[in-house]
């Protein structure tokens, strides 16, 4: 079977304040949720009609059995979704504070994602792909980190496109110094990033998006998109660059909107490779066009409480675009 998209990474619950603007201390309760960024992007790429695998690691425990069952309740492909004995799923809580930014805390010592290894990946199954997308979480314990190297290398030697999201979760590193390192490392795998207005400056050391832009290009990326929460995106593929504006939502929610976002975009740009015409990315009126479905498809995903649950369908996201 052809998969659009290949996720590698971590996979996990995300347990959700009942209350808005609360911290996790004073929190009254919260509500189970699936979620971790590659998995949510392997879900939203079948919401919006796509098909996706996942590749990772969960505990041979309830949670990681309920996290099975979601990915196959929702046809991402599960192949290469392995369960550890010794390692239990990897939980996180999260709230949102009153200033909207999100508290966030995870038990993970370690999470069985952290021990994901080089021989649970299969190239014939890299090979099935016509995108691989991956994360800087895989890239944070060195049993992961050489797995995700691993894939990388099988994309790479079948032509996938490659697709990056430097998610930072500070908490997870034990440096941070070691967190900025490894982040940019990742860097030079990839021929599309997506960053968030919240994180580049940490990690590029860039003061604004268009020197975020030209310093990821730098590294080798064709296409980066910094998104902008309510405000939209900026993007930059070295000869054009811009903004475009982003979508009201009645907000109750963060966690799965910048996943959305590149799953829309990934979605997107496997069906220009399925048609052979990936040229059109570098065209200005085309890419504006993605990227406004993208930020259709993020501003959907705040609208309700977790990652998976609340991406949205593509008729959800075609309805808004009217």
């Amino acid at each position: 079977m052809t998969l659009d998209v290949i996720c590698l990474g971590e996979l996990l619950i995300d347990f959700v304040s009942t209350s808005k603007n609360e911290t996790l201390v004073d929190s009254p309760g919260f509500v189970k949720a699936p979620g971790g960024a590659p998995a949510n992007v392997a879900v939203g790429v079948v919401k919006l009609g796509g098909q996706a695998g996942f590749i990772g690691k969960v505990g041979l425990d309830p949670f990681g059995t309920y996290l099975k069952q979601v990915l196959d309740q929702l046809s991402v492909d599960t192949s290469y979704l392995a369960f550890d004995k010794e390692a239990r799923t990897t939980l996180s809580f999260v709230a949102q504070n009153p200033d909207g930014n999100r508290d966030c805390m995870f038990f993970r010592h370690p999470g069985a994602d952290m021990r994901l290894k080089p021989e649970d990946i299969a190239e014939d199954y890299i090979s099935r792909g016509k995108i691989f997308h991956y994360g800087s979480i895989s890239l944070g314990s060195p049993s992961s980190k050489a797995a995700t190297l691993k894939a990388l290398e099988y994309a790479r030697a079948h032509q996938l496109f490659t697709s990056y999201d430097p998610n930072l979760r500070i908490d997870l590193w034990s440096d941070p110094e070691q967190a900025r390192k490894e982040i940019n490392d990742g860097f030079r795998y990839a021929d599309f990033v997506k960053i968030s207005e919240e994180e580049y400056e940490f990690i590029t050391g860039c003061r604004s998006v268009e020197e975020c832009g030209r310093y990821i290009l730098g590294k080798g990326a064709k296409l980066v998109v910094v998104t902008l929460g309510k405000k939209g995106c900026y993007y930059s593929n070295g000869r054009i660059s811009g903004y475009v504006n982003g979508f009201h939502a009645n907000v109750v929610e963060t966690t799965g909107a910048g996943d959305a976002f590149v799953a829309a975009m990934l979605m997107n740009i496997a069906n220009l490779i399925k048609d052979g015409d990936l040229d059109k990315l570098a065209d200005e009126e085309h890419l504006r066009g993605l990227l406004r479905f993208a930020n259709a498809a993020g501003a959907l995903a705040t609208t309700g409480i977790g990652a998976i649950p609340s991406l949205p369908f593509a008729k959800d996201v075609e309805a808004l675009l009217v």
